[in-house]
């Protein structure tokens, strides 16, 4: 279903969904009992099948796969992907470093796409049907990884993704502070959601028209989101947060919030999740 030209729908996600029993709480709390429609599910993390048991008893959660190729733990084990990950089993925490070996190094495609295809497999394997995809710090829209999921999309069974465009423009009105952060990753994003767009057009991927959340860099607050309610534009946005009990507190208290939860109430805004797009 799609939006008129004047409605204003909203998903809330909550990315890192099956990291920790704190994360997974807090995602479960702010959907039931504030804004949050959806969530993004790490299925290499410890608490995942804790998150996935909790899912299953929020059917009107929307669940998607959080693909993660940087900065966590793999599905498959060191030897098979002995480009990607340490003997640990982790890929590095340098996500720029990162970019720029799956880019520079065609020989590490096909460890990339076993990698991606077993995590397919677990998120599969949950019974949960996907309701979106996205990549942990944005990787699925690097060009290497964003062709493989193309490639392989039909049988992977996805078909609404995230394409990262947060607006700077309407960021610098709703908040202030870490300027060079926010420019820099405005320009990063602009240019892989540019790149990216055309071939989620052909292969017909579904995504909201811009999302937001990039820019606060897990600062999403009681303050921020009443201003973004206001100024929300027209069409379909999302806004994506990384609710916990523990770290990113002031994120989980925003989404519960009366206050939030009373303006979303009283404005002609709807609340949606991907598979409504």
């Amino acid at each position: 279903m799609r939006a008129s030209d004047k409605s204003r729908r909203l998903i809330v996600n909550a990315d890192d969904f099956g990291r920790s029993s704190s994360i997974n709480e807090a995602v479960i709390r702010a959907h039931r009992e504030g804004i949050l429609t959806s969530a993004s599910l790490m299925v290499n993390e410890a608490g995942c099948e804790e998150a996935v048991k909790l899912a299953r008893q929020c059917p009107s959660l929307g669940v998607g796969l959080h693909l993660s190729l940087v900065c966590g733990k793999a599905a498959l084990p060191p030897e098979k992907i002995p480009g990607l990950v340490n003997r640990e089993g982790l890929f590095s925490s340098d996500p720029v470093g990162t970019g720029f070996r799956y880019f520079l190094k065609p020989s590490l495609r096909p460890q990339l796409r076993a990698e991606i295809r077993a995590q397919f497999d677990r998120f599969r394997a949950t019974g949960l049907p996907v309701d979106h995809l996205n990549g942990h710090l944005h990787l699925h829209l690097h060009p290497t990884v964003l062709q493989i999921l193309v490639e392989e999309a039909s049988g992977f069974g996805w078909n609404r993704v995230r394409l990262t465009r947060d607006p700077l423009w309407l960021n610098l009105r709703l908040a202030k502070g870490h300027l060079a952060y926010r420019l820099s990753h405005a320009v990063i994003h602009a240019a892989l959601s540019a790149y990216a767009k055309s071939a989620l057009r052909r292969l017909g991927a579904r995504h909201t028209n811009r999302v937001f959340g990039l820019l606060q860099n897990a600062c999403v607050d009681e303050r921020f989101l009443l201003q973004l309610l206001e100024h929300l534009p027209p069409g379909d946005s999302e806004l994506y947060s990384h609710p916990s009990l523990d770290e990113f507190k002031n994120e989980f208290d925003a989404l519960i919030s009366p206050r939030v939860l009373a303006q979303v109430r009283g404005s002609a805004i709807q609340l949606i999740r991907y598979r409504d797009l």
